[in-house]
């Protein structure tokens, strides 16, 4: 695991281990004949070609057709089902996880990915987790997902102010033993300043002796007090907020869908003043709508949505609108407000920006030579400069680095004020959360008390609890369905011959067709999605039925996969008689 603050070099490292750039010096030695499949932030991928076609283009194509089965998958277990569809009908999200597959399907001794949980949902990840944890071969990532780092790595090195620092241990380890690092240099800073002090009254001793000071003790105070402004520099958000009345935010009977899809139904909730709410659901589920909608910038088709008179929200989008042309750092921070009032009194712009870990040096660059990361910090704090009373969160851990997150959700233990946030990283919500919306299917949202951990221990206890429709006819549920009612499905060692019933043998026969006229539909769908980009409405409504329709495709898809098992056990079966 490779981490660090953002703009440290961590993408620059992983691309001179890839091969794709070159050091400026000393010396990168490779085993012979070893190969290297590698993920970057942003990637490129062929516009023109299926997503089929670019997981498997790195494959031999002697073992495509073996493959193919691993393939769709992979890309089945990141929320595709259309495996036709080509790249440049994709969002940006949709195209990072068509690389994932890829870089995955590659054959390699060392595996390198660069953010490969931005822009997937939380049962992605941990499928994702548990296909890393298997694999065999060397791999190495960046990534800010600290529960991720926990539980796939086995070394951390840590890039802080040109140097690399290496710890043996995950991400735990690594906390324990930087502690440790710390506090060592720490005692090498106390000797050091107690020098500095001494060189400060030596060299401010009257103008009339400084023309005779000597030239190698001005130097080395240059050179302390150069190394004191490194070691005071550090990440710091006081909490900046307007006064928030009794009244929050109330939300009753909301309901919001599009086409025929309804992505909240029938929701009611009061936001308390000092709430810490996480929202978790799939990706499409309609978490971002319901932000939306609290934020003020979407209407629900029913219900209402009150909010109290002194309420002043800052809402931080997953997706925002990078500002154009030149615009410096400063000036964008500037456009929000010249000054914050904090507990220290008004802290101006340039100070706060400091405090992010933007420096005056910094601070008159253009922000379009920032990194992501830098990006989501500084918009962070242009959400922060307005001094808001309620935060609405979407996905504010994508790009920002486990400095800048731990120091987020210290921020948000002492703002004061209510917090709603969607994330899937599950060690945010484990920290800030107390409690937890699911979004579910068919737009119900269930409320858990407590946190990302507890309310999938509950979860699951309550999953457990419930009894699958064969148990409670009596029938012992499927093993290979782990609890799931398959009542048509094969048994692990037949005592009976198997046959195909005369439904199964008619789905058979028709099921290649239903599949290939679903995804006709789905790429018109696509089709309708880049027709109607500038008409919202329309969008939401093409959207909605493509979501529909790839739900549809992908249960066409486990029931093709079933009936062919099903014909090879029968065949299997056969030739065991024979």
């Amino acid at each position: 695991g490779v981490i660090g603050v953002n703009g440290t070099g961590k993408t620059t490292l992983l691309d001179i281990m890839a091969g794709e750039a070159a050091p400026d010096g000393g010396a990168v030695t490779r085993s012979s004949g070893m190969r290297v499949a590698y993920l970057r932030q942003d990637p490129a991928l062929d516009g023109s070609k299926s997503m089929l076609d670019l997981v498997l283009e790195d494959t031999d194509p002697p073992a495509r057709e073996a493959q193919e089965f691993e393939a769709k998958t992979i890309l089945t277990k990141l929320g595709f089902t259309d495996f036709g569809r080509t790249a440049a009908a994709m969002s940006e999200g949709e195209r990072k996880r068509v690389a994932i597959a890829r870089a995955l399907m590659s054959p390699c001794e060392l595996l390198i990915l660069d953010e490969p949980t931005n822009h997937l949902d939380s049962a992605m990840v941990g499928w994702l987790e548990a296909w890393l944890q298997r694999r065999r071969g060397a791999l190495v990532m960046v990534t800010h997902d600290r529960y991720f780092l926990e539980r796939v790595t086995g070394r951390i090195v840590e890039i802080d102010n040109g140097a690399l620092y290496a710890y043996d241990g995950n991400y735990s380890a690594f906390l324990d033993r930087k502690a440790q690092r710390e506090t060592d240099e720490q005692a090498a800073q106390r000797k050091a300043r107690s020098l500095y002090k001494r060189e400060l009254e030596w060299i401010q001793r009257g103008a009339r002796a400084r023309s005779t000071k000597s030239k190698a003790r001005v130097e080395r105070f240059a050179t302390l007090a150069e190394g004191a402004a490194e070691a005071s520099q550090a990440l710091e958000m006081d909490s900046a907020s307007s006064r928030l009345g009794r009244k929050v935010m109330a939300l009753e009977g909301v309901s919001k869908g599009y086409g025929d899809k309804c992505l909240v139904r029938d929701f009611s909730y009061t936001l308390l003043r000092d709430e810490r709410v996480g929202v978790v659901g799939p990706n499409g589920s309609g978490k971002s709508t319901l932000m939306r909608m609290l934020a003020g910038a979407l209407p629900p088709d029913s219900g209402t949505v009150e909010r109290g008179a002194t309420v002043k929200i800052g809402w931080l989008p997953q997706v925002w609108e990078a500002p154009r042309g030149d615009v410096r750092v400063i000036d964008y921070i500037r456009e929000a407000g010249g000054e914050v009032m904090t507990s220290e009194g008004a802290v101006p712009a340039a100070k706060m920006l400091e405090r992010f870990l933007f420096p005056q040096s910094v601070q008159w660059t253009p922000v379009s030579r920032l990194s992501g990361g830098e990006k989501r910090r500084l918009h962070l704090l242009r959400v922060l400069m307005g001094a808001p009373n309620v935060l609405l969160l979407d996905e504010p851990t994508n790009d920002l680095d486990t400095d800048t997150l731990t120091v987020l959700e210290d921020y948000l233990e002492g703002f004061k004020g209510a917090v709603v946030a969607i994330s899937h990283d599950r060690w945010f919500l484990d920290k800030v959360a107390d409690t937890i919306l699911e979004f579910r299917e068919g737009g119900d949202i269930r409320r858990w008390v407590g946190n990302y951990s507890g309310y999938l221990a509950k979860r699951a206890a309550e999953d457990a609890a419930e009894p699958s429709p064969s148990a409670a006819q009596g029938k012992p549920a499927s093993a290979a369905g782990q609890g799931k009612p398959a009542p048509d499905a094969p048994p692990r060692a037949a005592s009976r011959p198997v046959k195909l019933t005369f439904a199964q043998q008619r789905e058979l026969s028709t099921i290649d067709g239903d599949i290939a006229a679903l995804e006709t539909r789905l790429r018109r769908a696509v089709e309708d999605t880049q027709d109607f980009a500038s008409d919202y409405e329309k969008l939401m409504a093409v959207m909605a039925e493509k979501e529909r329709l790839e739900a549809a495709l992908a249960e066409k898809m486990e029931r093709w996969v079933f009936l062919n098992e099903l014909v090879e056990q029968i065949e299997s079966q056969k030739n065991g008689q024979a």
